[in-house]
């Protein structure tokens, strides 16, 4: 197994299928959720046969933010690092999570009234019910680079996740 290191900046390539791929940036470290990799997945789609200015493509539209562990997807082969763009942009992001996620199968609930929200490194807010501008907040918890692999190709992440209404 290749070992994998990471930098905040580091820039990767993500096979969508045998003719496209997107990239995402490795942006920053979240201490308020385990220290944890923040990643920005871009919306646009490129031949997988092309290779783009990184520079430009970290300019591009952002389809998601998401925590996760760059290294392992290094590691399991869902991404590949194609280099480092310092400049990270400006990071404002609102993250959600809620106590009612991590249930036994059976046993989830399907809509929670007891979330919290966040932005990196700050404190966590208990808000309760999730509404107005906070059900824009991306969901907060360290997600597998397997399942942020499918929701760059699907929209949707494909795990049990409480739902705010």
């Amino acid at each position: 197994m290749t070992r994998a290191n990471t930098k905040l900046g580091d820039v990767f390539s993500i096979k969508i299928d045998d003719k496209f791929k997107k990239y995402i940036q490795y942006i920053a470290n979240d201490l308020t959720q385990l220290n944890s990799d923040v990643i920005k997945v871009f919306k646009e789609t490129y031949s997988i046969k092309s290779t783009p200015d990184l520079s430009e493509v970290v300019k591009g539209d952002i389809d998601f933010y998401a925590h996760t562990v760059t290294k392992w997807g290094i590691k399991l082969g869902y991404w590949e690092k194609v280099g480092n763009i310092p400049d990270v942009g400006t990071i404002d992001v609102l993250f959600r999570d809620t106590n009612d996620y991590g249930s036994k199968p059976g046993e989830q609930t399907k809509v929670s009234n007891n979330w919290y929200v966040w932005k990196i490194n700050e404190q966590f807010k208990q808000i309760g019910k999730l509404e107005g501008e906070y059900q824009k907040a991306e969901i907060g918890v360290v997600i597998p680079a397997i399942n942020i692999v499918h929701r760059i190709r699907t929209g949707e992440y494909n795990f049990e996740y409480p739902q705010y209404k």
